[in-house]
């Protein structure tokens, strides 16, 4: 698929939603919502970890007084991992930490980043996007998919 671009509906793919028990429709998620999605290389991962989480849990309370009912981060991860580390930033309930173990939600949506050497197989380009209705409203990809500049809580909070 061609990459994901505003005005776009998200696609009708299902992903774990904290942990392996729950899964979650990604169209549902945003359903009748606004709401932001932001998408990182891996869980755990210096850029994701020291600067990228960190930046939309210490501004969760702009982003919600800002109209968000929905905030979710999405990974290449297992639910098991992505559960662990929304537990070590004490994410609680404000965002939804979104596994896409295989993938299948980033290759639809053609934001997959070539990372084999250092995290084992292709995982998603680091970006944030304003969703309504389950549609794209403003989407932040990061130049070379990996850097912390347009993604980060702090850019996407002055679009909402």
């Amino acid at each position: 698929m061609a990459q994901l671009k505003e005005g776009d509906q998200l696609p009708d793919v299902e992903v774990f939603d904290g942990d392996v028990s729950k899964k979650i429709n990604m169209r549902e998620l945003f359903k009748g919502k606004k709401g932001i999605l932001f998408a990182v290389p891996g869980a755990f991962t210096p850029g994701c970890s020291a600067k990228h989480l960190p930046s939309y849990v210490k501004n969760i309370d702009k982003i919600k007084a800002k109209g968000a009912e929905v905030i979710a981060c999405l990974a290449v991860n297992d639910p098991f991992v992505m559960d662990a580390w929304g537990k070590e930033h004490k994410v609680g309930s404000n965002i939804h930490m979104l596994a896409d173990p295989d993938g299948k939600f980033t290759k639809a949506v053609g934001l997959e980043l070539a990372a084999n050497p250092v995290l084992g197989n292709a995982r998603s380009k680091r970006y944030s996007a304003i969703v309504e209705d389950g549609v794209v409203k403003k989407l932040n990809v990061e130049p070379d998919g990996t850097g912390t500049t347009c993604s980060l809580a702090d850019a996407i909070v002055n679009d909402l």
